[in-house]
């Protein structure tokens, strides 16, 4: 091994050594550029007893990272470090130092839980929080605790919060280097952004003041390929004629990864980079870096099934990564674009990939570990999200009704794909490898194209034919990434079962989207539902607009109705060749609130689709009268005033403790399937709905004893001493009656209802039925009150008796003749 120059985590490897010799098990943490991710397993070599698993989160990296320790003991890659990522391996039965991506890790474990021939697992940068990293630790302590007590577990990360791994992996030692390589400088912007100011616009102008105020290379952090492109394009002509501008992202071809982090020849570099940047990788001649703010990530919606790639500031543990890019080879300087009062603003750390993200491939791969309940995670998938991802997986035919992983399952597992693309390449054959190599990288399509996949796969098959056929240009890089990936599909998929023809690409479509499947809504707009019961739509001028059935692959996932970016059309025929298991005849009956009656129909039916609709002529009346009953529901209960007072009895005697039903209109809507269906006879529509009389259906609710009792304590009616009967009014907190005042003459107690004899409001009239007086204390009243009130009356009404003491006199409704 070559001499190697000092570097901050130098000084911790031998404690670090020391706590996985006695413990097993250890959290390093380092900051940006201490040199943690080769010095640390090129130390452990002594003490480790076979092989060393370097755990990387990209391809860039992972290989980056192998041909530097390499270079360090003065040997090729493939010798004693080599690497394995996906299409691509160089190692050998010598290799003692192995750097895999992630998703490795878990097949090896998959393959051979007790993982033989291996002595020690480095989880690096886990502050990144990817799916697989979490998995890969999960497993790893669950094959440590059974299988391999002598399996070391070493997770170093520069920003981690240690101390929850440290806790999950039993209180493992934690460990900390201090200190970076070189010293970095922050700057930040003199004030916030202006609002609505474009990024693209921001970033060249800080970069080229970045360009001017410094020296040495510069790395930019931009979200995505888009905004590179964008800020590329303001670039050009702008910069000074020794700097040599290079792109960064991960569906980059190897060569142009390959230049952008090579040291540049003469001149000085510019490169523009995703967060593949940020970590694990050293960039050859940086010296500044430009912090645009912004991350890109996915976020999976388990309401619609669907991912959406959203863009958000930055974390700060990021952003401190982000600046650590400046300080590996020399001093430097940082550029944040956000002002500094800004920054406490941001979040501390990024969120966990598992909370955010499609678990159908984590799903799969817990089945195939045996369930996965008793896996220990830093973060717990959350339920709702694996619950949508273990019901796909059983519409893919990945898991059986009681969950448990199927041989069909097993197989989709042992390929590095999306479950959906797994297992549309099992059904598919090797012919299914162009579209799984398209669906799985970015559309080659730039600009306006249309949504057709079936141009896509001209595009691969024949870059040159189509752009002479085609006005739309294709990116080379992703076509030349996609050719690659589909070759090394048919390699892995070589041997497997094949149909006896080739599938064309909407029926390839339709085994790996079983849930978008969309049917033509009626209309001139190209609207359509899709199978899994989502809306989806395409531009009115796409050529696929016309089309009945397509299959949706790519949806922007906003909205109430999704906006279709890549589909393919798809024949009845051969979706019901696909699907004929799954295709079936529902009777279907039930309110259409859009067109307010009952609707009974026979559907020929696959998921939300409905192929064939008939009448239901013959449906039976309990599901005629459950659909009218949920009509009730959407249009209210049609309450006549007899009802109403019905209601208000009921309550009344309710509220007090009385062994009455809940005649409440919510209690009533809620159980309106109990009391009201047998009552709606051929009640269809909303007209025949309103004009329904409610009252003998309440009073059914009613036993004998009840109505005995209501009648008893809340009587719908009070009787005067000359016999007639007033209405007894319980829709206010108080029971009320309206009565002339002359009609209760001789009345001394005053009239209750209900259990605790609560007082009736009475409101006494005049002889011209107008308001005189209230009162709930008629005795009360004849005490005080009545003097006053019989001194106004006489002189109002003299033909009418008005006795100086009432409670003697007899009640009357009579007239003095005129005269008298």
């Amino acid at each position: 091994m070559r001499p190697l120059s000092p570097l901050p985590v130098d000084a911790i490897l031998p404690a670090l050594r020391a706590a996985l010799l006695h413990h097993g098990r250890a959290v390093l943490q380092a900051p940006p550029g201490a040199g943690k991710t080769t010095r640390v397993p090129l130390a452990l070599l002594p003490d480790i007893h076979g092989r060393i698993i370097l755990l990387e989160p990209r391809r860039l990296a992972a290989r980056a990272a192998a041909e530097h320790m390499a270079a360090l003991l003065g040997e090729p890659p493939g010798e004693r470090v080599g690497y394995r990522i996906r299409g691509e391996a160089a190692v050998s039965a010598r290799t003692r130092i192995e750097v895999v991506t992630e998703g490795i890790l878990t097949r090896m474990l998959q393959s051979d839980p007790d993982l033989p021939g291996v002595g020690a697992i480095i989880f690096d940068e886990f502050h990144e929080r990817s799916l697989q990293a979490d998995l890969g630790l999960a497993l790893a302590w669950e094959a440590r605790a059974i299988l391999r007590p002598d399996l070391q577990l070493l997770v170093m990360s520069a920003t981690l919060e240690a101390a929850p791994v440290a806790a999950l992996m039993e209180d493992a030692p934690v460990l900390t280097a201090e200190g970076r390589a070189y010293p970095v400088e922050t700057r930040w912007l003199d004030r916030p952004q202006p609002p609505g100011q474009r990024l693209d616009a921001a970033a060249s102008a800080l970069i080229t003041d970045a360009l001017v105020s410094t020296s040495g290379g510069l790395l930019a952090f931009l979200p995505g390929e888009g905004e590179i492109r964008r800020v590329a394009t303001r670039l050009q002509g702008a910069l000074p004629a020794d700097t040599h501008l290079h792109m960064l992202f991960g569906a980059m071809p190897l060569r142009d990864q390959r230049a952008a982090i090579a040291p540049a020849a003469q001149g000085r570099k510019l490169v523009l980079a995703t967060a593949i940047a940020e970590t694990s990788l050293t960039i050859e001649d940086i010296r500044v870096v430009v912090d645009c703010g912004r991350a890109r990530r996915a976020r999976f919606d388990p309401g619609s099934g669907m991912s959406r790639l959203v863009t958000e500031p930055v974390s700060r543990a990021e952003a401190d990564q982000r600046r650590g890019r400046a300080g590996r080879v020399a001093p430097g300087v940082c550029f944040r674009m956000w002002a500094r009062a800004q920054e406490g603003a941001l979040p501390a750390f990024p969120p966990a990939e598992i909370e955010a993200a499609d678990l159908a491939g984590l799903a799969l791969d817990l089945a195939a570990w045996g369930g996965g309940d008793a896996l220990r995670f830093l973060t717990p998938p959350p339920a709702a999200a694996l619950a949508e991802a273990r019901a796909l997986l059983q519409m893919l035919g990945a898991l059986d009704h009681a969950g448990r992983i199927t041989p069909h399952g097993q197989a989709m597992a042992r390929l590095p794909l999306h479950p959906r693309l797994a297992h549309m390449l099992l059904q598919g054959g090797a012919p299914a490898a162009d579209l799984a190599a398209l669906l799985a990288g970015r559309d080659p399509l730039r600009g306006s194209a249309p949504v057709d996949l079936d141009l896509r796969l001209s595009a691969l098959r024949d870059p040159r034919g189509f752009a002479d056929r085609h006005p739309w240009t294709a990116d080379r890089g992703a076509i030349e990434t996609a050719r690659t990936e589909a070759q090394r599909l048919r390699r892995v998929i070589r041997g497997a079962a094949r149909p006896a023809e080739p599938l064309p690409p909407g029926a390839l479509a339709a085994l790996a989207y079983p849930d978008r499947i969309g049917l033509r809504r009626k209309g001139e707009a190209p609207r359509y539902l899709l199978s899994g019961g989502r809306g989806a739509a395409l531009p009115p001028d796409d050529p696929l607009a016309n089309a009945r059935l397509i299959v949706a692959t790519d949806l922007d996932g906003a909205g109430r109705e999704a906006r279709i970016r890549q589909a393919a059309t798809l024949t009845e025929s051969t979706l019901r060749d696909l699907y004929a298991e799954r295709i079936h005849w529902a009777d279907h009956c039930a309110w259409s609130r859009r067109h307010r009656r009952v609707e009974a129909r026979q559907q020929e039916r696959l998921g939300a689709l409905v192929l064939q609709d008939r009448i239901w002529h013959d449906a039976p009346p309990e599901a005629i009268a459950a659909a009218a009953a949920e009509g009730v529901r959407d249009l209210g209960l049609p309450l006549s005033d007899p009802a109403r007072r019905l209601m208000a009895r009921v309550a009344l005697l309710h509220g007090q403790g009385c062994d009455l039903p809940d005649m409440s209109e919510p209690a009533l809507l809620e159980r309106v399937d109990d009391w009201l269906a047998p009552w709606l006879g051929t009640c269809r529509d909303a007209d025949s709905l309103r004009a329904l009389d409610l009252l003998p259906a309440l009073q059914a609710m009613l036993d004998h004893d009840q109505r005995q009792l209501l009648d008893r304590l809340a009587p719908a009616q009070f009787t005067t001493p000359l016999g007639h009967r007033l209405p007894i009014d319980y829709s206010e907190a108080t029971p009320a009656i309206e009565v002339r005042v002359q009609e209760l003459f001789g009345v001394t107690t005053h009239p209750c209802v209900g259990p605790d004899r609560q007082p009736l409001k009475i409101t006494l009239l005049s002889p011209a039925r107008r308001p005189v007086q209230v009162t709930m204390d008629l005795p009360g009243f004849w005490a005080s009150s009545y003097a006053e009130v019989r001194k106004d009356m006489r002189a109002r009404y003299p033909r009418h008796p008005w006795p100086e003491d009432p409670t003697q006199a007899d009640p009357t409704l009579r007239a003095k003749p005129r005269g008298r």
